[in-house]
């Protein structure tokens, strides 16, 4: 009797075990879905993405600076053409 009762709970350790392999396998289905999904919303959000939102950041900054330093140069400019005349 031990032995047909070590054998079914075997039988139920693989049965779990099988179980356990198909949730996996299912969760990763679900997760791969979804995040196809989401991507596909988010792109028709038009939503921008990290490195591009800070490459533009980047971009601007640079601009401002230049803008700045080119108004200084404008500003020392008019100031040497003020005194001399």
């Amino acid at each position: 009797m031990s032995s047909g009762t070590n054998r079914i709970l075997d039988d139920f350790a693989k049965l779990m075990t099988d179980a356990a392999g198909a949730a996996q396998g299912v969760r990763r289905e679900v997760e791969t879905a979804f995040h196809a999904q989401a991507e596909r919303v988010l792109n028709s959000m038009d939503v921008v993405k990290r490195e591009e939102f800070e490459a533009v950041r980047e971009m601007a900054a640079r601009a401002r600076d230049e803008n700045d330093a080119l108004k200084a140069r404008i500003e020392a400019l008019e100031a040497k053409l003020g005194s001399q005349g």
